[in-house]
């Protein structure tokens, strides 16, 4: 019995291990049956990549106006000088400081004491000077019939005569007297002479102004409209003008328009407009001086204030323009990635121009129809792939300019700037 019962409970187990084992093997062959009908074909290789989008630009050529930018100076279009005309001690100033004036407005009143009493003494001169012209006139009046009948000598009727022409010409000198009096009385009213903004006082109340030193006392400039004054080189206008096929941007200077860009990088809304350009080259510098008329009714521009003036002098009839980020830029030259009719791009090499609002112009190595790639360089991860080519919207708000001498190198530009 106790043989029996050892053989029954071995048996037993021996079976559940191997009917466990057949389990397990069965099911990890159902597996790789299961694997290999799910994905057929999957050690072949890795899947295909779809084609990279990539924005193209399509070139066209179209008229460009050549831009030139050069640093310059404002200066107020009338400038005047409030000076003493009469000696004497300020007693008020009558304008603020910094202020709009209009012509004829008071400004200071000097010590006007001395003056009317200049006055008052011309006025009493040519009061006495007309009663002796009244006096002369009755006398040669009265003489004048005397004579005719040889009652009184004509020596004495002459000396008559010359003794009212002499008291007409005190009449005279008086009344010079009066009117310069009265001349220096006003003067020591000082009013501005021209309209505009006065600058600060030069002096204040108590101080002696003097006629023969012409003492300054204030600054009058007129801002409405300003000039920008710059120069540009003789050489740099002589390119610009053999760069040009045709004819000026312009017909005539007067229709040139001029932007004007301040000190902070801001553009003023309203453009000027060149007024001349000097015929005559600086011989030390050799420089050709301009001036440009610039509206300035927000007054944002100050005389003397730097400022940059960008200008069109010439136009090219036909070019085509490129934004920077197309380009890599080597010191091998300069290259762009052109989309062939097997979308595949493909480098080219291109002769560049002035570069002018962010965009280059293309001098050569582009013809009219082509595709540049302008924007996903990024995607562009498998050289020699084909691309799939999508128009270029320009949303791109801060372009990259592309400088290594590789396509991998221009496509990191704007990968770049867009992780920062």
């Amino acid at each position: 019995m106790l043989s029996t019962n050892t053989m029954n409970t071995g048996a037993p187990r021996t079976t559940r291990v191997a009917v466990a084992l057949t389990l397990a093997m069965a099911a990890l062959l159902a597996g790789c049956g299961a694997n290999e009908s799910a994905a057929p074909g999957a050690g072949k290789g890795p899947p295909k990549m779809p084609p990279a989008e990539v924005g193209v630009l399509i070139m066209q050529p179209q008229p460009v106006a050549l831009q030139t930018e050069l640093p310059g100076r404002v200066s107020a279009v009338r400038v005047a000088q409030v000076r003493a005309r009469v000696n004497g001690v300020v007693l008020k100033r009558l304008f603020r400081e910094g202020s709009d004036v209009q012509a004829g407005q008071s400004l200071f009143q000097i010590d006007a004491a001395v003056y009317q009493a200049a006055l008052d003494s011309a006025q009493a001169v040519l009061a006495k000077a007309q009663a002796n012209l009244a006096q002369a006139s009755a006398v040669a009046e009265r003489y004048k019939p005397l004579v005719t009948v040889n009652a009184i000598s004509q020596l004495e009727y002459s000396n008559t005569v010359s003794a009212q022409r002499l008291a007409d010409a005190d009449v005279a000198v008086a009344k010079a007297a009066l009117q310069t009096a009265r001349i220096n009385l006003d003067y020591a009213t000082i009013r501005a002479p021209i309209s505009g903004r006065i600058g600060q006082s030069l002096v204040t109340e108590g101080a002696l102004v003097s006629q023969a030193e012409a003492t300054q006392m204030a600054l009058i400039q007129q801002t409405g409209t300003v000039y920008v004054n710059f120069t540009q080189s003789s050489g740099e206008l002589m390119r610009l003008r053999k760069s040009m096929t045709g004819k000026p941007a312009r017909g005539n200077n007067d229709a040139t328009a001029v932007r004007i860009t301040l000190e902070d990088g801001s553009e003023l809304p309203r453009p000027g407009r060149l007024l001349f350009s000097d015929l005559n080259v600086d011989a030390s510098s050799g420089q050709i001086t301009l001036r440009a008329e610039v509206p300035n009714p927000d007054g944002l521009l100050l005389p003397g204030q730097y400022v940059r003036v960008r200008l069109s002098q010439s136009e090219l009839p036909s070019a085509m323009l490129l934004p920077q980020q197309a380009v890599t830029r080597s010191n091998q030259g300069d290259t762009v990635l052109v989309v062939g009719a097997d979308n595949v791009p493909a480098k080219r090499t291109i002769k560049l121009g002035a570069n002018q609002n962010n965009q280059w112009i293309v001098l050569g190595g582009l013809q009219s129809g082509e595709q540049v790639i302008v924007e996903g360089f990024q995607k562009m991860m498998v050289p020699g792939a084909p691309v799939k080519a999508m128009p270029w919207s320009g949303s791109a708000k801060t372009p990259a300019v592309a400088s290594a001498a590789n396509p991998g190198a221009a496509a990191s530009a704007p990968s770049n700037a867009a992780s920062k």
